[in-house]
C-alpha cells in the first residue's frame, strides 16, 4: 500500500488518485465478470434446481436485508481499520463463498439431498451477500476520495458505461454456453464452471484491490451518530428525506421485480439466452443513455434527473405483461427501465455524496442501505407471499402483482419526491433545451476534463 507524505492538493497525490481509478476501472471490470458469471445466474439456477416460486421470490428479499445489516457493521470498521484491509478481507472471503455453490450444483447431478438444496443454495447465497456487503462502506467512502465532486458524474457513467458493457457481452456469452449444456442434459456441468468463473473473477478482483492508492482517512471528533439519531433526525433534513424515499421506492418496486424471472423462464418458458436477451437489453440502453444522464446531473443537479426518471419508473411492471413478445419486451419495458433506472442509479448515488460529509459517507450509506434494504425485504416477501397465496379467477395472478407493484411506485414518487430538494448551485434548467444543450454545447473547460480523463482511461487500457 502506497503511504500518504504528500499534501492532499499536491500533484504527487493527484497523479496517485488518478492511477487509483484506473485500478478501479481494472478491478470493476473482473468484479462485472464475477456479477455476470455468477450473480446474475443465482435465479435461474435455483429455478433448475427446482426452487418453488416463493423461495425464489425470496432469494431477493433475505438479500436486501442481510446486505445493509453486514453494511451497519461494517461501517464502524473503519474507525479501527484501513479501508483497503477491510475491502481485502472481504472480497476474498466473498470469493470462496462459490465453492458452496458449485458443490450444490455437483450434489443435485448426483441426485444426493436433493429436496435440501434450495434451502442450502438460500443459506449459501445469504452467507454471499453478507460478505460482498461488507465492502460497501469502506468502497463508497475510499471512491469518494478518490474522485473529485466536479466530475463524479460523469467518471462515474464513465466507469459504469464500460463496466456495463463488459456485463453485458459476458452474461450474454455464459446464457448461450448454459443454454448449451441444458441441451445436451449437462446443465448442471454450465452452472459448476460459470460459478468457477465467477469465483476466479473475484480473486483477480482482490489482487487488484491490493495495487490501488488509498488516501488516508480522517474522522473527526463526533462524525459518529447512531443508528437511532438517523432514524430521528430522518424527517428533518434532504439525506433523511431522500432516505425515506429511497426506502419506499425500493418496497414498491420488490413486490413485484423478483418475479420477472419467473415470468420469462416459467410463464413463458424462455431459453436462457432469450431470457438473459430481454434482462441485459435494459443494461444497454441504460450504457447508451449513462454519460448523457451523468452530463445533465452534473449541470442541472441530482434532484432534477430523480424528478425525469420518476415518471417512468412506476410504469415499468405494467409493461412487462401486455406483450409476450420478444422484440416487444425488449423494445418497450427494457428500453423504458434501462433509460430510467440508469438515471435514477446514477444520481441517487451521487444524491448521497453531495448531502453527506467525507468523514460520514461511510457510516451514513450503511444507515442508507439499511432502510433500503429493509424496504426490499419487505417488497419482496409480500411478493412472494403473494405470489403463493393469492388466488383469481378472473385475471392471472402474477399479472395482478405487477399492477399492485405499479400502483405502489406511482403513490411513493407522487407523495415523497417533492419533499427533496438540490443543494448545490446548478445550471438553469430549460426543459426543451436542456438535453439538446447537453448533447451539442458543452463548454470549453467540460470538454478539456473529459479528454484529460479519456487519456487516462486508454492509457490504463494498454498497461500489461
Amino acid at each position: 500500500m502506497v503511504k500518504e507524505k504528500f499534501k492532499e492538493d499536491s500533484p504527487k497525490v493527484k497523479e496517485l488518485k488518478h492511477q487509483a481509478r484506473r485500478f478501479s476501472i481494472k478491478e470493476g471490470i473482473f468484479d462485472s465478470a464475477g456479477i455476470s458469471f455468477g450473480t446474475n445466474y443465482i435465479s435461474p439456477f435455483a429455478i433448475a434446481i427446482n426452487t418453488s416460486n416463493s423461495l425464489v421470490a425470496l432469494l431477493s428479499s433475505i438479500a436486501g436485508l442481510l446486505g445493509p445489516l453486514s453494511q451497519m457493521f461494517s461501517s464502524r470498521l473503519i474507525e479501527k481499520h484501513s479501508r483497503k484491509k477491510i475491502i481485502l478481507k472481504s472480497v476474498f472471503f466473498e470469493a470462496l463463498m462459490w465453492l458452496p455453490l458449485i458443490i450444490i450444483a455437483i450434489l443435485f447431478y448426483k441426485g444426493i439431498l436433493v429436496n435440501a438444496l434450495p434451502l442450502l443454495l438460500f443459506l449459501s447465497f445469504s452467507i454471499y451477500i453478507i460478505v460482498r456487503n461488507i465492502t460497501s462502506p469502506a468502497w463508497f467512502s475510499w471512491m469518494g476520495d478518490i474522485v473529485d465532486g466536479k466530475y463524479r458524474g460523469r467518471w462515474f457513467s464513465k466507469r459504469n458505461l464500460l463496466l456495463g458493457f463488459v456485463s453485458v457481452i459476458l452474461s450474454i456469452s455464459a446464457s448461450f454456453f448454459l443454454d448449451y449444456f441444458k441441451k445436451n442434459n449437462l446443465i448442471m456441468f454450465g452452472f459448476i464452471i460459470l460459478f468457477l468463473l465467477a469465483f476466479i473473477s473475484r480473486m483477480l478482483s482482490w489482487k487488484t484491490f491490493k495495487k490501488q492508492y488509498e488516501p488516508k482517512l480522517k474522522l473527526k471528533k463526533g462524525y459518529y451518530f447512531s443508528f437511532w439519531d438517523f432514524i430521528i433526525n430522518t424527517p428533518k433534513n434532504n439525506f433523511g428525506k431522500f432516505t425515506i424515499f429511497r426506502a419506499l421506492l425500493s418496497f414498491a418496486c420488490a413486490i413485484s421485480s423478483p418475479l420477472i424471472v419467473i415470468y420469462l423462464l416459467r410463464n413463458l418458458g424462455f431459453s436462457y439466452p432469450k431470457y438473459m436477451i430481454i434482462i441485459l437489453s435494459g443494461v444497454v440502453f441504460s450504457l447508451i443513455v449513462l454519460e448523457l444522464w451523468g452530463k445533465f446531473a452534473d449541470r442541472y443537479g441530482n434532484y432534477r434527473v430523480l424528478c425525469i426518471t420518476n415518471i417512468l419508473i412506476p410504469i415499468i411492471p405494467i409493461l412487462w405483461i401486455l406483450s409476450p413478445s420478444p422484440i416487444y419486451l425488449i423494445l418497450i419495458p427494457s428500453l423504458i427501465s434501462g433509460v430510467s433506472w440508469a438515471g435514477f442509479n446514477l444520481s441517487a448515488k451521487n444524491f448521497v455524496y453531495d448531502n453527506v460529509s467525507p468523514q460520514r459517507r461511510g457510516l451514513a450509506l450503511s444507515y442508507y442501505n439499511m432502510l433500503n434494504g429493509i424496504g426490499i425485504f419487505l417488497g419482496a416477501g409480500l411478493g412472494a407471499f403473494l405470489i403463493k397465496f393469492l388466488k383469481t379467477g378472473f385475471i392471472e395472478p402474477l399479472f395482478l402483482i405487477f399492477f399492485i407493484g405499479s400502483i405502489a411506485r406511482m403513490i411513493v414518487v407522487f407523495f415523497w419526491l417533492p419533499t427533496l430538494k438540490e443543494i448545490r448551485k446548478t445550471g438553469k434548467f430549460d426543459g426543451s433545451k436542456a438535453f439538446k444543450n447537453i448533447i451539442f454545447k458543452e463548454s470549453k473547460p467540460t470538454l478539456i476534463e473529459e479528454a484529460h480523463e479519456i487519456i487516462h482511461i486508454k492509457k490504463y487500457l494498454t498497461l500489461k
